[in-house]
């Protein structure tokens, strides 16, 4: 019987330092594509934010850079959307509409977060405890002064 390689949290993007960066739409489009092709699975990312921050705008430039090649469009009612890339397969997952943790089963949600994937998670409070450690955070806000900027918070959690 073979022993599987031991288990190692995943690496980190270098775009993922903790930090903070106020940029356009574009901007935040530009980051996102670096990130994607910075980005190796297995790897769990979570984003944050209000609703029109900017997440699933930001879900769509890292799976352009990780290499996907089909429309990727918000899983608010699906909630789960899986998208194929050259170097492994993504998983976007909107948890909005969960009332609460318990229901990630019904979802996959241990088969998905163990997998050789990158994960591309929004609304994670919804997760409760059940984020795998190990996960990059993402956050993006509103910047009171300027409707046309966003505030991207980037770090990684153990």
């Amino acid at each position: 019987m073979t022993t599987p390689p031991p288990a190692h949290p995943p690496l980190v993007p270098p775009l993922a330092e903790q930090g903070a960066l106020a940029m356009s739409l574009e901007e935040l489009r530009d980051w996102g594509r670096r990130f994607g092709k910075a980005a190796h699975a297995p790897l769990v990312v979570v984003i944050r934010g209000e609703l029109g921050a900017g997440k699933t705008t930001l879900v769509q430039a890292i799976c352009q850079g990780y290499g996907v090649t089909e429309e990727v469009t918000s899983p608010t009612f699906a909630l789960v959307h899986e998208y194929a890339a050259p170097r492994s397969p993504v998983y976007h997952l909107d948890l909005y509409r969960l009332d609460a943790p318990a229901q990630l089963d019904a979802l996959g949600w241990d088969e998905i977060v163990e997998s050789r994937a990158v994960v591309l998670v929004e609304w994670p409070e919804r997760a409760g405890d059940r984020l795998p450690p190990g996960h990059v955070s993402l956050s993006l806000q509103h910047l009171e002064h300027d409707a046309d900027k966003r505030l991207l918070y980037a770090g990684w959690h153990a």
